[in-house]
């Protein structure tokens, strides 16, 4: 795996309470574009409910991830993008619901969280997007 280290404690910082501060890897990097709550039709899911949202974002960021060769322990940053902060445990309920079980007792990977004033649709209440530390030799 290329992941090689999660930190999350350093001098002088509080503890990381559900991410890693930094993520160190080795080898070659895929940068995944964000994804948002749409199925295989384009059909949004979730509705107005942010944690089903952010489900089917991490659902489909997932299937981008076995594209790629890679599995949830091989991401080295996540980059979440809401319409409001204030639902940020909907998104990390849905986080942890899908990387508890993946990444078992390894630490989250890095992540950022923003507020945004608009997605590209406007029922779109959440994007997310992540750095994949790629294993072995690209396949394509």
């Amino acid at each position: 795996m290329p992941t090689q280290d999660r930190v999350t404690s350093a001098d002088g910082l509080a503890a990381a309470t559900g991410y890693s501060h930094a993520v160190v890897t080795t080898g070659r990097t895929a940068y995944v574009s964000g994804q948002v709550a749409l199925d295989a039709d384009g059909a949004l899911v979730g509705g107005a409910d942010v944690g089903a949202q952010a489900a089917q974002c991490l659902a489909n960021l997932g299937r981008v991830i076995d594209a790629l060769g890679a599995t949830w322990a091989d991401v080295a940053k996540i980059g979440w993008y809401v319409r409001d902060a204030g639902q940020v445990q909907a998104v990390r309920d849905a986080r942890d619901a899908l990387l508890r079980p993946a990444l078992g007792d390894l630490p989250n990977p890095a992540s950022t969280l923003v507020q945004v004033a608009a997605l590209v649709r406007p029922e779109l209440l959440v994007e997310v997007d992540a750095v994949v530390a790629l294993p072995g030799p690209w396949p394509g």
